[in-house]
């Protein structure tokens, strides 16, 4: 009996050692935090806080700056954590990365999402891909804090998420000029709250001048118009592949609603002029996007 008790406790004294141990490793482990920046929100409200707008051609935003400054501010927050990285959600066509959303992914620390932009210019799936990040990165204990630049509601399930794995998830906000642009229910539901003002985001957006922003809305000639169109069908081609291709010719000279829409409001993005109305233009770009592809089956 004097035995069992004796190799009981044995059992005990080394289960409590082995548990102070993992306790030592756990405290000399530094705390790690993350950025989560919907760029959407971002864009929206940092132009309108400072340039009076939310049409992203009316402003620059100079990306790389602000994302160290953001970097900078995590480290005075989370002064004894160390930075995973910065996660910034944008929406483009079909997917593709445009000019700017390349050179962001490209800065170090940083890891550009894209969800999908309709032909409202609305983003697209945005929400769970934070969502996924957040729930992830929680459950895997690779995060213990997570600052969050962003308004929509949709937001509050990711939280939740993060949440329930344990992370602390801290609302970082942009200053309204009037009102709010945050979702309160997503207020209601973080560790902490901070917003960012005007002097914040001054030296990073810049609005462009009158004469800048109406060049870009010169109208464009047709041989532009058509160049674009065969832009477009290269991307078109590269993401849905040559069976799509062989599913779209025998239509031709028309194109499925969808395609052509998809088409018309990713070309005016990359005009910066608008084609509605513009019957002759429109057809260069559909001849265009043609030949590129009959060119390549």
């Amino acid at each position: 009996m004097n035995d069992d008790l004796e190799a009981l406790a044995a059992r005990i004294d080394r289960t409590n050692e082995l548990l102070q141990r993992m306790l030592a490793e756990v405290a000399k482990t530094p705390s790690t935090h993350a950025i989560f920046v919907d760029a959407g929100y971002l864009y929206a409200a940092a132009g309108r806080l400072v340039a009076g707008t939310e049409d992203r051609r009316a402003f620059d935003l100079d990306a790389e700056a602000l994302i160290e400054a953001l970097i900078d501010k995590a480290r005075t927050i989370f002064a004894d954590s160390r930075l995973l990285r910065i996660y910034w959600y944008d929406g483009a066509r079909r997917r593709i990365h445009t000019a700017e959303q390349q050179s962001i992914a490209e800065l170090p620390d940083v890891k550009v999402r894209l969800g999908n932009l309709n032909a409202n210019n609305q983003q697209k799936g945005v929400d769970s891909l934070i969502r996924s990040d957040l729930e992830s990165l929680a459950r895997h204990r690779a995060i213990s804090d997570a600052a969050l630049l962003g308004g929509d509601e949709d937001l509050v399930s990711a939280v939740e998420a993060a949440q329930g794995y344990g992370a602390r998830v801290h609302l970082w906000g942009i200053e309204a000029p009037e009102g709010r642009n945050q979702a309160e229910p997503l207020l209601w539901e973080v560790d902490s709250q901070r917003t960012l003002d005007l002097d914040f985001f001054k030296p990073y957006v810049a609005r462009r001048t009158a004469a800048a922003y109406e060049a870009t809305a010169s109208r464009p000639g047709r041989e532009d118009v058509r160049f674009v169109g065969a832009q477009i069908a290269a991307r078109w081609l590269a993401a849905r592949g040559r069976e799509s291709l062989v599913e779209l010719l025998p239509g031709h000279p028309y194109l499925p609603g969808s395609v052509d829409q998809d088409l018309l409001v990713e070309a005016e993005g990359l005009l910066q002029y608008s084609l509605r109305g513009q019957a002759d233009l429109r057809r260069a770009l559909r001849d265009g996007f043609w030949e590129h592809l009959q060119a390549q089956y």
